[in-house]
């Protein structure tokens, strides 16, 4: 018998006896963001350290917003490196892509774009993560999630910093009942999505990781270098935004106890987020409902009516209803 035949026939027969599962085909939407790069060397790389074996980015569709200056200027870039240095294929078009695909991560740097490619993704009822933001308005985020649920879609979108190693011992930490938080970090505007929308996502997405749920009102204090958000939760609780535009930066957050006070001062951290995934990938099993995510984004946006009222509170169930309502 011809060896390489007896080889390949040991291979085969190891890898089922053993339920090993084929390595998912992942497509990617939108090379005008860092995190193409970032998570084609995760999935793609397989002398990076942090490599994650069982799925690999075969296919991108390159997008970008011309109106949007960081994506115009950096789509040429990101897709030079994900073709030649990660061996991605180039598609011309998202419905190709998501045909060809067995999951999607949708990574348009513009939050505006994401309802419309949605539309044309989910209609392969593939598992598909969006990229934060979830979409470029409260009442676009709605409707993907509807969308999503009509279509029995498995839906996932984050940021990096949820997933973050010294969030969950933040969480874990014994400091008695939980008062209030403070999250901060960087939270440059971008004229076309309310302000948060853009990177102060990251501090307001740690934010609800570590206070969960539930926020009742609203208010923005306003000025040229810093947004302080502030919002109230039940039984009395706090949580604060400090969004940061000007002089040094970075990413915390504090959490206040009755018996303790903890803190972290750690960056984003991609491999946490990566594994997360690649875990809904294979489970269709979302972390956490995108009840959650839909009121991180009413919460941003909310933080922008409060900003045109002068810092007035704004009640966030009122506003979630009168801009699309509810799930």
């Amino acid at each position: 018998m011809n060896p390489r035949a007896l080889l390949a026939g040991i291979v085969l027969f190891t890898s089922a006896s053993f339920g090993a599962e084929p390595d998912l085909k992942i497509g990617i939407i939108g090379l005008d963001s860092s995190h193409c790069v970032r998570f084609a060397r995760l999935f793609n790389d397989a002398t990076d350290k942090e490599h994650l074996p069982g799925a690999r980015i075969v296919w991108a569709y390159r997008g970008g917003s011309p109106d949007v200056d960081l994506s115009r200027s950096r789509v040429e870039g990101f897709t030079a490196e994900i073709r030649d240095k990660y061996g991605v294929t180039l598609l011309d078009s998202i419905a190709d892509l998501s045909t060809r695909s067995d999951a999607i991560l949708m990574l348009s740097l513009d939050g505006r774009v994401h309802l419309a490619e949605a539309r044309i993704v989910f209609q392969t009822g593939k598992p598909v993560f969006i990229d934060k933001p979830l979409a470029g308005s409260y009442a676009d985020s709605v409707a993907i999630a509807r969308l999503a649920r009509e279509l029995n879609v498995p839906l996932f979108s984050s940021s990096p910093r949820r997933f973050a190693p010294g969030i969950a011992k933040l969480r874990a930490a014994k400091i008695g009942a939980l008062r209030g938080v403070i999250s901060y970090g960087p939270a440059p505007i971008e004229p076309h999505v309310p302000d948060l929308f853009y990177y102060g996502v990251h501090a307001t997405e740690t934010l609800f990781t570590v206070i969960g749920p539930g926020c009742e009102t609203v208010a923005n204090t306003h000025t040229p270098d810093t947004d302080v958000v502030t919002g109230t939760w039940s039984g009395g609780r706090t949580g604060v935004v400090y969004a940061l535009r000007n002089g040094r930066q970075g990413y915390g957050v504090t959490a206040f106890g009755t018996t303790g006070i903890v803190d972290d001062r750690e960056e984003r951290d991609y491999l946490g987020l990566t594994r997360q995934i690649l875990q809904f990938f294979r489970t269709r099993q979302a972390p956490f409902p995108i009840q959650e995510t839909l009121e991180i984004m009413a919460f941003m946006e909310a933080a922008e009516e409060s900003k045109r009222q002068g810092g007035a509170p704004v009640d966030l169930k009122a506003f979630m209803a009168r801009h699309g309502g509810p799930l």
